[in-house]
């Protein structure tokens, strides 16, 4: 195929399916399939038009011949009648007419010749024109594959890059951040929690403490191992014995 003949083709399909891209391979195939038909198309016109010319050229060989005869007979009937002359004009006509439906004969052979390599030419095309629709489907099935996986492709690479996968080491760290931040702070506030209930019990001790050491100061026994209860009704004791000693 010549550089012209392929420029014409990416023409055509460009018009016909208004395409940017001219290279597209199934417009391609597409554009390619529509010039085997219509040349398959201008070939059975022409397989047409040599089939009639044959057959005009063969009634016109029958009838040449057929006049020759005719001239024949004319000839005897003259030659029957003693006009010698006449029938010597009537056998040169005769032959006249031998001479072209031999040139005609020699048309018809020809012609035949001709036809028959027009028809083989025919189903040749015929037989290309229909494996390559059988590959024109095969392939552009094959072109839409490869083009989704490359599609596909593309995709995968923008999600695997470099840049997108850092992005997500980032944002993995400020999570893990965050959830190391919500466990701290959950523990505060349970540290918190148990802290104010030692406290309490804190305070406790130091009342009871309190209340043994002025036991102790206004005469009363030590209170070191008494519970917290016993120690607070001693401490209470106390008070009172020494509100008492103030009255007297």
């Amino acid at each position: 195929m010549g550089l012209f003949d392929r420029l014409g083709r990416v023409v055509r399909a460009n018009l016909n399916s208004l395409i940017s891209q001219a290279e597209d391979p199934e417009k391609i195939l597409e554009q390619t399939v529509l010039d085997m038909q219509d040349d398959l198309i201008k070939l059975r016109q022409a397989v047409a038009q040599a089939i009639a010319t044959q057959k005009r050229t063969e009634r016109q060989c029958a009838q040449a011949q057929t006049n020759a005869e005719e001239w024949y007979r004319r000839a005897q009937l003259a030659l029957q009648k003693g006009d010698e002359l006449l029938a010597r004009d009537a056998l040169s006509r005769r032959k006249a007419l031998q001479e072209t439906a031999q040139a005609l004969q020699a048309q018809v052979t020809q012609q035949t010749g001709i036809v028959t390599q027009l028809k083989q030419n025919m189903r040749t095309l015929e037989s290309k024109l229909a494996e390559a629709k059988t590959k024109k489907d095969m392939y552009i099935a094959r072109a839409r594959s490869a083009q989704a996986s490359q599609r596909l492709n593309e995709m995968m690479g923008r999600v695997g890059t470099r840049d997108a996968m850092a992005a997500f080491d980032r944002m993995e760290q400020k999570v893990l951040q965050l959830e190391a931040q919500a466990e701290v702070a959950a523990e505060l506030n349970s540290g918190g929690e148990l802290e104010k209930k030692f406290r309490a019990i804190e305070s406790g001790s130091v009342d009871a403490e309190l209340a043994a050491m002025k036991a102790q100061l206004n005469g009363g026994s030590p209170a070191e191992n008494l519970p917290a209860q016993t120690i607070g009704e001693a401490s209470q004791e106390s008070r009172a014995r020494s509100q008492e000693s103030e009255f007297f």
